[in-house]
């Protein structure tokens, strides 16, 4: 499941990428973008356990600092490289077929670069400059679906990304608004994700107590460094 999931974090973070206008390259043991990523995304992402410190520093740009590499099964050792250890994480799984927690609020895709400037916002808490990580170019990819929930006021009350990857589908960059409850907006994103496969993440700290309320399994660690 693990690997499943790697791989569709790594499809999102392309996706991303192209979505900005400098898509990455994905090698045999990891995706990496020899161009400086968007806000919070990393650089390099491992793709198997036996990838190696060449595998992630060879296709990415070092020539200013902040550069990241996401370590997704938690192996690398980069502090000799000048990096340090930003923060770890665990990814998480919900196998196919569970019962859906109950939703409150209207759960929708974002369809409209109207919808997706809302939607930013936000996730940003207001920050306009950080909303514009998310371009127009996502609601055209066919892979990706961005989601808000809202109250009966119209009010976003939360929201998240859903990747498509075939075999898993990934949620992401999820937010809540105001008093919502977290649990309430994983539970909101699972009515809109397809039933039939594993859905799949990764959180870290107060965040991961949530998803597993809502009948995440804990599957395995991955950490990120950060180029100083």
């Amino acid at each position: 499941m693990i690997i499943d999931a790697v791989r569709n974090n790594a499809e999102w973070c392309e996706a991303m990428c192209r979505a900005h206008g400098h898509p990455g390259t994905f090698g045999p043991r990891a995706w990496t973008n020899d161009r400086r990523t968007p806000l919070y995304y990393p650089d390099a992402v491992t793709l198997t356990e036996d990838a190696d410190v060449k595998d992630v520093l060879t296709g990415i740009d070092r020539s200013t600092p902040g550069a990241s590499v996401k370590d997704s099964f938690g192996r690398l050792d980069l502090a000799a490289e000048g990096f340090r250890l930003l923060f770890e994480a665990q990814w998480i799984a919900r196998p196919a077929g569970l019962p859906l927690p109950a939703a409150t609020g209207d759960w929708r895709p974002v369809r409209t670069p109207e919808e997706l400037a809302a939607w930013a916002l936000a996730w940003s808490d207001g920050d306009e400059e950080e909303a514009e990580l998310f371009r127009p170019e996502l609601l055209a990819d066919e892979a990706t679906t961005i989601v808000a929930g809202h109250g009966p006021d119209g009010r976003i009350l939360g929201g998240a990304v859903l990747s498509d990857s075939g075999a898993v589908t990934g949620v992401s960059n999820l937010f809540t608004t105001g008093d919502t409850d977290p649990a309430q907006v994983w539970a909101g994103c699972l009515t809109l994700a397809d039933a039939t496969r594993p859905v799949v993440g990764y959180e870290s700290g107060d965040d991961l107590a949530p998803a597993l309320t809502t009948g995440f399994e804990e599957t395995g660690p991955l950490r990120v460094w950060l180029d100083a």
